[in-house]
């Protein structure tokens, strides 16, 4: 239930309902969004990132939170590592068990290698399961991969890089198909047909969705895949180091077990990274939407073995994440529900943006609106806007909402609070890093034999992604990399393993005099037993007018 005030505020947006339906809502100038990002937007708050002071990057500018670890110090002591004791020897070592991960799983063991995954949590605990909106792929008469490749390049601001982006658009309908043929139930018109909606930044409908509870539907049917497949995985096992080999190709990874402590050598012809993202790392004090593993882990050992990273200077921030109540705060409400009708409106009930503008654009419109006075303020000093889904009803008919968006329903009314009669409170979350590991169309890097896909790699969504190519990405370069990286292994002779790149990198950090101020990285968890009252920096609270809780 919401409190007096805020019930206040939903009179105004009830009140306004009717003049909204008419009212067309038309889409900012491009030099008018260029405005609004650069005056609003977390990637243009200049204290917010600082430039690397080693590694490929130096110079680069990132956030300071994922700076420290990027430049942060081993876990292990390269000189106790006894590199002959070989605990586990494959052919392909898959580190992470998300969408990418189980889908390079599958076809890395289709096209012939012996497959290990090793998962820091349980497998399939990732990003994915929390995917709500849909995938996006061209597969309609009126559509095509040319269109999709363009919306995309466009939703990324054209800094995309165009051959990851032909990979994406070209391989989407055959994905769609593949998970289908696995067991995955898209929504479906009565004619059998699979349902297509819009989203911010589509020129055409194109997203494929099963009910909000996307992501979760697929992992429900590749992790059974895996499991069925008899493809060996290892939970509760992070990698904590990368091996290469004398040759300087990739050798295998050190894993930790997260109940023992207890270390062990992977050797592997080919390694696929597959961590996903960084939105643990809370940067710039933001909420997030991202699981409890999010903590950018890949980007940190493939950044120490010297693997370029690429657009680490943009995050994505969704618009819609939970401002209220405090119990589920940042937690993600689905691109879906402004697909379906849903606007956004200020305390005074006025629709304020296009809902459907893409995603940093929209995050930037609200943050706009909280630090100009135009937003609503909770009884714990958040401060969001209404995101209006009785209008969905309104618009589409009774019973819409609760048949689209099941989980959503079901995740507010723990709270008493019914979204298909009133209005939920939103604010922009951490959702996704729209940079990463540098890859080619086959998702290998600079270093022979290590291979990256997911959320962990970058390059495709440029500086801004579009929803539902999240998980396409995942698909796709899951599949080509798996491939990719079990031809390889075929071919592949790894030499005497060495972790010379680790005591390189201690040489270095010695040398800048950063051994005792960066933390041990990768930071594996999340630590919040000693969160402070007020987290946020100074500097983000000025900036966006959020006041003290």
């Amino acid at each position: 239930m919401y409190p007096a005030h805020m019930e206040k505020s939903i009179g105004n947006v009830e009140a306004t309902r009717a003049k909204r339906l008419k009212e067309v809502f038309t889409r900012l100038t491009e030099d008018e969004k260029t405005a609004l990002l650069h005056k609003y937007h977390p990637d243009f708050i200049k204290e917010g990132m600082r430039e690397l002071l080693l590694g490929p990057n130096k110079g680069d500018r990132t956030p300071n939170e994922l700076a420290d670890l990027l430049e942060g110090n081993t876990r292990i002591d390269p000189d106790k590592i006894d590199l002959n004791k070989i605990d586990y020897d494959v052919d392909v070592l898959i580190i992470g068990c998300g969408g990418a991960g189980a889908s390079a799983a599958l076809l890395a063991q289709e096209n012939g290698a012996n497959v290990l995954i090793v998962t820091k949590l349980r497998l399939g605990d990732a990003n994915t399961v929390g995917a709500q909106a849909g995938t996006q792929a061209a597969d309609r008469p009126e559509d095509s991969p040319a269109i999709h490749y363009l919306d995309t390049m466009g939703g990324g601001h054209f800094d995309n890089v165009p051959e990851l982006v032909e990979a994406l658009v070209k391989d989407a309908p055959s994905v769609i198909k593949w998970l289908e043929s696995l067991g995955v139930n898209w929504d479906k018109e009565p004619d059998g047909t699979i349902r297509e909606l819009p989203l911010g930044g589509l020129s055409r409908a194109r997203l494929h969705a099963a009910r909000d509870y996307t992501g979760l539907e697929i992992m429900r049917v590749l992790r059974d895949e895996v499991k069925n497949r008899n493809i060996n995985y290892l939970e509760f096992a992070p990698a904590i180091e990368l091996l290469l080999d004398d040759k300087g190709q990739i050798g295998g990874a050190i894993l930790m077990n997260l109940e023992t402590r207890e270390i062990n050598l992977v050797r592997a012809k080919a390694v696929i990274m597959a961590t996903g993202g960084l939105g643990r790392l809370h940067t710039q004090g933001f909420p997030t939407t991202n699981h409890y593993g999010a903590t950018a882990d890949g980007l940190v050992l493939a950044y120490r073995a010297g693997i370029e990273l690429i657009f680490m200077d943009t995050m994505q921030y969704h618009p819609t994440g939970a401002a209220y109540p405090n119990q589920i705060l940042g937690q993600l409400v689905t691109e879906k529900v402004r697909a379906l009708g849903a606007q956004l409106a200020n305390i005074d009930g006025k629709q304020f943006i296009n809902p459907l503008e893409t995603r940093d654009v929209v995050a930037s419109g609200i943050i706009r609106e909280c630090r100009n006075g135009r937003g609503i303020d909770t009884p714990t000093g958040e401060v969001g806007v209404w995101l209006d889904s009785p209008m969905i009803d309104i618009i589409r008919g009774d019973g819409t909402v609760a048949r689209e968006l099941p989980a959503m329903v079901r995740q507010f009314q723990r709270f008493n609070i019914n979204i298909i009669k009133e209005p939920m409170l939103v604010y922009p979350t951490l959702h996704y890093q729209n940079g990463g590991i540098k890859i080619k169309p086959d998702g290998s890097t600079s270093v022979p034999g290590f291979f990256a896909a997911g959320e962990c790699e970058g390059g495709v969504h440029g500086r801004n992604r579009l929803g539902g190519n999240s998980t396409m990405d995942l698909f796709v370069f899951g599949r080509r990399a798996g491939k990719a990286a079990a031809q390889y292994a075929k071919k592949a002779k790894t030499g005497s393993l060495t972790l010379d790149h680790v005591r390189q990198w201690q040489k270095q950090l010695a040398k800048l005099g950063l051994t005792e101020s960066r933390p041990k990285s990768p930071m594996l968890l999340p630590n919040y037993s000693r969160q402070p009252d007020n987290f946020l920096p100074d500097y983000t609270r000025e900036i966006l007018g959020i006041k003290d809780r």
